[in-house]
């Protein structure tokens, strides 16, 4: 059975994923109070600073889920979130979700977390399957996934009604050995 428990520190040339923790409150708060977070993520629910810290504090405790900070290696400072969450040890499959706020776009920072995440759920964790769901209107999103291996496997239509406005959800998804083609080439 896979061991979410360990949480890994994974590095990069441009990121390093540690362990989300409740240091991380103002970067969080950041990113969940900038408008384009909220559009990107569909987030409707506003999130008390109460609740917000609580979630924090429990990430380490966490045995079905991996909830990494992403940081900047070129200011130190944490930029977003990446989670492998809804684990389905039968299927050896998880889902993926990023966050990056204001101070980490468009710097490929998200790119390079996708893979340093995807690559340990896959190489460390043993997953077989990695699948997720982008807005279809974040086409940035949907090219650094593409980027980082997934592929489009359907839309599911009028998934979110953003501001009086039908939007499709992309479902995409990677597998093991799409992954270890990629690394061997």
């Amino acid at each position: 059975m896979t061991d979410f428990s360990y949480k890994p520190t994974l590095t990069g040339k441009l990121v390093v994923l540690r362990c989300l923790d409740e240091g991380d409150f103002p970067m969080m708060k950041a990113a969940m109070d900038d408008p384009e977070v909220t559009r990107l993520t569909g987030s409707h629910e506003e999130i008390s600073d109460e609740r917000a810290r609580e979630w924090l504090r429990t990430r380490k405790e966490q045995t079905d889920r991996l909830d990494l900070a992403i940081v900047d290696r070129s200011t130190g400072d944490a930029v977003g979130e990446a989670v492998l969450n809804e684990y389905d040890p039968d299927n050896r499959s998880c889902n993926f979700r990023i966050l990056i706020g204001p101070a980490g776009r468009n710097r490929g920072l998200g790119t390079e977390a996708t893979k340093l995440i995807v690559g340990y759920g896959f190489e460390e964790l043993g997953l077989h399957r990695i699948s997720l769901d982008v807005f279809a209107f974040n086409p940035r999103a949907q090219r650094a996934y593409e980027k980082a291996g997934f592929v489009v496997e359907g839309r599911l239509r009028d998934a979110l009604c953003w501001k009086g406005e039908w939007i499709d959800s992309i479902v995409m998804a990677i597998l093991e050995d799409e992954w270890r083609a990629r690394t061997e080439a």
